[in-house]
Parts: structure tokens; C-alpha cells; sequence
């Protein structure tokens, strides 16, 4: 089955995102240009009347994704580029000397440490998106990561064993 997504500028604030379930129901969410996200359930009877606003957490949507299995698309990041400035994404090797092969996600504390998102990793001509604090890495494993110049730095520094606060 297709799932029907509907995507919405929302000038001055960000964009909305609304799925319209295979029942009529719809769900958004807003992402706004400061980063904050918005869960809207709309009312069954008037699909454009907002019955409940959740904000949520860097922490809560990630878990809320993991949750749902949802995945970002890569395909999508420049859209994300262009509605936030400073925010660049960035394809990032790990080498076979990292320390990181074979270890987690969760081990390298890359979003803590560096505010920068891992979205992705490309392992060989598979993408696996918004992986869980779970996945170990190969080497040769190339993640993609979303933030600041400075935090693409430091998960470049965290993966090459270069980052001083080791």
C-alpha cells in the first residue's frame, strides 16, 4: 500500500508534514526553522482543525521515530539545507583503523558530543537509515551527518581518532 503524504510550507515557521491514514485520519508534524518539532492530531470530523499539539524533544522524536521505524530520506536533506542555515550534511568514512569498527552508534556519543545527527550509513550499496543506538560499524562504512560545520568536524575527529576529548 502507498501512504499518502501531503507537504506544506509554512512560511516564517518551517514546513508541516501530514499522513493521511488508510482509515481518513491525518497526522502531521511540524518542523520548525529553530529545530523545535510539533506531533498535530486533527479532528476526524474537520481534517483542518488541530485537536492536540505535542511538542517534542530532540530526544522524544528520535525515540518516537525508532518507535514508528520510520527512516529519513536521503533525498530529502537538501530540502532540509535550505530551510535552516548553518545546517550541512556530510558523508563521512570510517576507516579501517577506527576504533569504532565493530563497536555501536551508541558507543561513539557523536549527538551528545558534537550535536550532530548521524542519519544514515551506507554499507556498501545499501542505505540504512536512522539507525538505532544498536547498529555496529564496518569498516568502510560511510555515515551521513546532519549539523554545524563544528559538529561535522567532530564526528569526522570521533570516527578518525583524532577527537581530543577521548
Amino acid at each position: 500500500m502507498r501512504v499518502r503524504v501531503e507537504q506544506t510550507s509554512l512560511p516564517g515557521i518551517g514546513v508541516r508534514h501530514d499522513l493521511i491514514t488508510e482509515s481518513g485520519r491525518r497526522i502531521g508534524v511540524v518542523s520548525h526553522r529553530s529545530g523545535r518539532r510539533d506531533l498535530v492530531l486533527y479532528d476526524e470530523d474537520d481534517p483542518d482543525a488541530c485537536t492536540s499539539d505535542i511538542p517534542l524533544t530532540d530526544d522524544e522524536a528520535e525515540a518516537l521515530a525508532d518507535l514508528l521505524g520510520a527512516s529519513l530520506m536521503l533525498g530529502q536533506l537538501s530540502g532540509l539545507r535550505q530551510q535552516a542555515a548553518g545546517l550541512l550534511t556530510e558523508q563521512v568514512p570510517i576507516p579501517a583503523g577506527s576504533r569504532f569498527v565493530g563497536r555501536t552508534l551508541g558507543d561513539t556519543r557523536a549527538r551528545t558530543r558534537t550535536s550532530a545527527s548521524i542519519v544514515a550509513v551506507l554499507r556498501d550499496r545499501e542505505v540504512i537509515a536512522s539507525p538505532a543506538p544498536s547498529f555496529r560499524f564496518d569498516a568502510g562504512d560511510v555515515v551521513v551527518v546532519v549539523g554545524t560545520r563544528q559538529g561535522l568536524d567532530g564526528v569526522t575527529a570521533i570516527f578518525a581518532d583524532t577527537d581530543p576529548a577521548d
